[in-house]
């Protein structure tokens, strides 16, 4: 990745930082999708700088990287966020500073076997089970806790709220790949850290 912007979330009195998250996440997603290829692949991808794991928290930092900065002139974040100038800032497209990287990272989706209720969703279409059936099948079932950084988001196409878990893994090398609607990877696609 050669080129970024940062979108530094302010929040106020009457905006706190988790429903900001929520909305700014909102837009960047819409934003990613507008400029999706057919795979729903897009070579925009996203750190936080302010990850942290231990405190589940995301800080109020987002970095938007590409290989070209024509696909940053594409995205318009300022147009996204334009009803947000109160509680967003947004930079200017500048080049990755490689003089002061600490390495790379890899943001991806994390999706355990949290929620039964999700699986047995699952199961029930894969299986042709009823919901009902489905649920018994998972009776016994633990679900898997974890305790990372999230985003409230909201799915467009299934009109509902849900976690988007966040888990960063640390790599020693960039690597090549494609990211998500979210601006996560897809796998092994890394982004600058600093």
């Amino acid at each position: 990745m050669k080129f970024f912007q940062e979108i530094t979330l302010l929040p106020g009195v009457e905006v706190g930082l988790y429903f900001l998250w929520k909305k700014v996440f909102q837009q960047l997603h819409l934003a990613f999708v507008e400029i999706k290829d057919h795979e729903d692949h897009v070579s925009v991808g996203i750190s936080f700088p302010g990850y942290n794991s231990e405190k589940t928290g995301l800080g109020n930092l987002i970095r938007v990287f590409s290989f070209k900065e024509e696909d940053l002139q594409q995205l318009k974040l300022e147009k996204w966020f334009s009803s947000f100038s109160e509680y967003v800032s947004i930079s200017p497209i500048r080049s990755v500073p490689n003089s002061i990287l600490k390495g790379y990272a890899v943001f991806k989706r994390w999706q355990g076997k949290s929620s039964i209720e999700r699986l047995a969703r699952r199961r029930a279409r894969r299986k042709n089970e009823s919901l009902e059936q489905a649920m018994a099948y998972y009776s016994d079932y633990e679900e898997e806790r974890v305790d990372l950084p999230f985003v409230q988001a909201k799915s467009l196409s299934g009109n509902r709220e849900f976690r988007l878990i966040i888990k960063r893994e640390l790599k020693p090398e960039p690597y090549m790949g494609t990211f998500n609607c979210y601006g996560l990877s897809l796998g092994e696609a890394t982004v600058p850290i600093w």
